[in-house]
């Protein structure tokens, strides 16, 4: 599979920015970034630092929006921290982004790529691809699928009481992907509410015998303090990886196709995804919309591919 990552990383942005490199069966293209979590600027280091902690210097990294398409920008470095990275101590990175904007990267691989061959995996805030959707209409058939985290249906928000992070912060480029045409699949919190990243899940990245599984261990021990203290559970909800498991095993997760829009109009419920699960609007079915999955099977597969990384 050959697929790019839209990106604000975020340390489980990371994480799953690592899963993608050390599977054989994916294909990364680039890394397109995009303000979220952190700033864009910050994201960005972020993602040249995962990259060289893999050891993949090779695939380049893309600097995409700093700001929503419509409103004020919002951020999580009251979960991820100041950097977005906190949890782990890295190093600068010693290589820089590209030169080519994320925008135009998306693009241009997808357009140079036969129909049907690009997946675009989708983990902050949808500016980016609104703003590549909206240049060239072509991408509407020539995508082969986007995979996002993002949403929510019975879990209902996690930033406001109504909207999930990533479509709260850029609700109308999240308005414009659902719209678009492409296949869509989604991870949303009823999935990833379900991963707790466990004191034990977390030990057993601990022991691998490289760098990458400690580092990974740190930074969700950290990133999972203020979701364990607000749920109160035994570690937090594990988000955005479940987008490249899903590509690597999709039969761990169950779901169903429904119809899915973005409220925009009202600021009580801005960002809240309308998950039309019963069918009774009569609209066409969007997206894939998963809500369960193999949660030891999950943790086992991520176990089995981060022990890959060498010592």
């Amino acid at each position: 599979m050959k697929i790019i990552i839209d990106t604000d990383p975020g340390q489980d942005d990371a994480l799953t920015i690592l899963l993608a490199l050390i599977s054989p069966e994916i294909e990364l293209l680039g890394v397109t970034t995009v303000a979220g979590n952190v700033g864009v600027q910050q994201a960005t280091i972020n993602a040249l630092k995962t990259m060289e902690l893999a050891g993949r210097e090779d695939i380049p990294v893309f600097m995409g929006a700093d700001r929503p398409l419509l409103r004020p920008l919002v951020n999580a470095t009251h979960v991820h921290g100041r950097t977005g990275f906190e949890g782990a101590d890295l190093p600068d990175p010693t290589i820089t982004a590209a030169p080519e904007h994320a925008v135009d990267f998306l693009i241009r691989t997808v357009m140079d790529h036969p129909p049907g061959t690009i997946t675009l995996c989708a983990i902050g805030p949808m500016t980016n691809l609104a703003l590549a959707i909206a240049r060239e209409p072509a991408l509407r058939e020539r995508v082969a699928r986007i995979v996002t985290m993002s949403g929510a249906f019975s879990e209902v928000g996690n930033i406001t009481p109504t909207a999930e992070f990533n479509i709260y912060v850029d609700p109308h480029a999240a308005a414009i992907v659902l719209e678009s045409g492409i296949p869509i699949t989604m991870l949303p919190l009823d999935v990833t509410h379900t991963l707790h990243t466990s004191a034990a899940r977390l030990a057993r990245f601990e022991a691998l015998p490289n760098r990458v599984g400690a580092v990974v261990a740190d930074w969700l021990r950290f990133e999972k303090r203020f979701e364990a203290t607000k749920y109160g559970t035994d570690g937090g909800p594990l988000h955005d990886p479940n987008t490249v498991l899903w590509l690597l095993k999709p039969d761990l997760y169950r779901g169903r196709n429904v119809n899915v829009r973005v409220e925009t109009g009202s600021e009580l419920t801005m960002g809240m995804s309308v998950v039309d699960w019963w069918g009774v609007s009569g609209l066409p079915t969007n997206v894939l919309f998963l809500r369960e999955c193999d949660v030891d099977a999950a943790y086992d597969l991520i176990t089995e591919r981060l022990a890959r990384f060498p010592a």
